[in-house]
């Protein structure tokens, strides 16, 4: 709880990268630190995502923290006064709306932490993720390394034929790619 004598200063932290570079992991942890200084938090994920849990924010590592999983981004609004963290995961997911929401909450006082996908399967921006990057007070890109040669990745190669932009999947749908060997896939696939 605030005194009269805090001031409670909101901000929007982005934490963003390719397929299994610890972006949800990396939000667990802020969240669960939180928690730990005795900080009231509410987390949020997109309907869509139930890989894992329908309700639950889940790493690949299987790292979990309860969230509330939401259909539009205006219901994150709904949070109590007393809510000083707010969690979102897979925020690539959700639609523009997404930017005013949490600018909202930041004015509002409220520490935001975005977790998504920067690019999609075919390394184009994706969403509203560039967005939320210009808003941001602080944004992290997080690495995978790359399953062909090892070095950095920052691409998610789709394994799968689909053309659908959004396709849930695991390592059996997705794999982490460097630039090189991102480009030498797509390269063979248009073969």
């Amino acid at each position: 709880m605030f005194s009269e004598n805090t001031i409670k200063s909101g901000c929007i932290e982005v934490i963003c990268g390719s397929m299994f570079s610890g972006k949800t992991e990396e939000l667990i942890r802020r969240l669960k630190r939180a928690q730990f200084a005795n900080q009231k938090i509410a987390i949020f994920k997109p309907t869509i995502d139930n890989r894992y849990s329908d309700v639950d924010v889940v790493s690949h590592d299987l790292h979990s923290i309860t969230s509330t999983p939401v259909d539009t981004p205006v219901k994150m609004l709904g949070i109590a006064d007393d809510v000083q963290v707010v969690g979102v995961d897979e925020a690539q997911f959700f639609d523009d709306s997404i930017v005013e929401v949490v600018q909202t909450l930041a004015n509002r006082g409220v520490r935001v932490i975005i977790a998504g996908l920067d690019t999609d399967f075919l390394g184009k921006p994706f969403g509203p993720m560039p967005s939320l990057m210009a808003i941001a007070e602080d944004v992290q890109k997080v690495h995978a390394i790359c399953v062909k040669c090892g070095a950095l990745a920052n691409h998610s190669h789709r394994l799968s034929a689909s053309t659908n932009l959004v396709e849930l999947g695991e390592k059996d749908v997705y794999e982490p790619l460097c630039r090189q060997c991102y480009n030498a896939a797509r390269a063979a696939e248009r073969k």
